[in-house]
């Protein structure tokens, strides 16, 4: 059956034909965001992606977008705290529930103020502490909130607005994945210190890091980081990605491949060997942020097995 491009990206149910019993056919049926790799059509359902071959496919329509859900809120903490202890700030200061981050500006991640919780003081009270913290930090003032929690509604309340102008985004999607269920395949060599290279660091285009961004991505064993590096056939380097071991999730980040060896498969590989290591440090689930705008990132991650599980966003106050 012929698929026209035209439901690539949009959400479809489609009809596939799975084997045959008893001579007759037998069908499968999914329903999510559709895409497209090479002789195979990609459903990515809540589930996670359920690929069917071209050939293979009777029917495909599309209906209207679902209904989102809601993770607990509990949920929603947990992997925020989890995500922030992956990306370690050079100051991290408690205000009750919140975490003040600051990190030379490095990330918006690492320097804003984690709300995911009381602050134990008026909320008006916290961020007026927030502003005197970015102060002393040569940083701007600014409230990392999950989209729709409390505190999120609670600092729109006091009247600041979203940071439209962040360079990487002011919506952010947190994705999660099974990590045994995220594809396995064969690449270059891969490489899985637990130390960060030069030709690691030099594969990202910005030279040699600053302090904090040196902080911020090599914790120095706490917590336990591996700094992945793809080598192609003539030994240079082609790909890196950082995995990050917290608790019974690895978090991914930094995954750089370069753009003579896109549309290879590259992605997948450095995911799957980062699996494996992060499944040897007792990890069960993927976790990774990524930018609402970066619509290609977002569906790779989509083919690899990942879900959404909540979106956070920046908020900084009003000019």
């Amino acid at each position: 059956m012929r698929i026209g491009g035209d439901l690539i990206g949009r959400r479809v149910a489609l009809r596939f034909r799975i084997g045959e019993r008893d001579g007759r056919p037998l069908y499968r049926d999914a329903v999510g965001e559709l895409s497209a790799d090479g002789d195979e059509l990609v459903v990515s359902t809540r589930k996670g992606p359920v690929r069917a071959a071209r050939t293979a496919v009777v029917a495909v329509r599309a209906v209207p977008p679902a209904v989102p859900r809601r993770a607990p809120l509990a949920a929603v903490t947990r992997l925020e705290e989890l995500c922030a202890d992956a990306w370690p700030a050079v100051v991290d200061r408690p205000l009750g529930g919140w975490r003040l981050r600051a990190a030379g500006g490095y990330t918006g991640r690492a320097n804003s103020a984690l709300a995911v919780g009381d602050p134990g003081m008026p909320v008006a009270a916290a961020l007026d502490v927030l502003r005197g913290f970015a102060v002393e930090h040569a940083i701007p003032a600014r409230v990392q909130a999950p989209i729709g929690s409390p505190w999120d509604a609670a600092v729109a309340r006091e009247g600041w607005v979203l940071d439209s102008g962040h360079e990487a985004g002011a919506e952010v999607s947190v994705m999660v994945a099974d990590l045994a269920a995220l594809p396995r395949r064969p690449g270059p060599v891969v490489e899985v210190p637990e130390r960060p290279s030069a030709q690691w660091w030099g594969l990202g285009g910005d030279g040699e890091p600053s302090p904090a961004k040196r902080h911020v991505l090599d914790p120095g064993g706490s917590p336990r980081t591996a700094f992945l590096l793809a080598r192609g056939a003539d030994g240079e380097p082609v790909g890196r990605l950082r995995a990050t071991a917290v608790a019974d999730h690895l978090h991914l980040s930094v995954l750089d491949v370069l753009p003579t060896e896109r549309r290879k498969g590259l992605a997948t590989t450095l995911v799957g060997v980062a699996a494996d290591w992060g499944g040897a440090a007792a990890a069960r689930w993927a976790v990774l942020q990524v930018a609402l705008h970066n619509t290609g990132a977002r569906a790779l991650y989509g083919r690899l097995g990942f879900v959404e599980h909540h979106r956070y966003r920046y908020l900084v106050p009003p000019s």
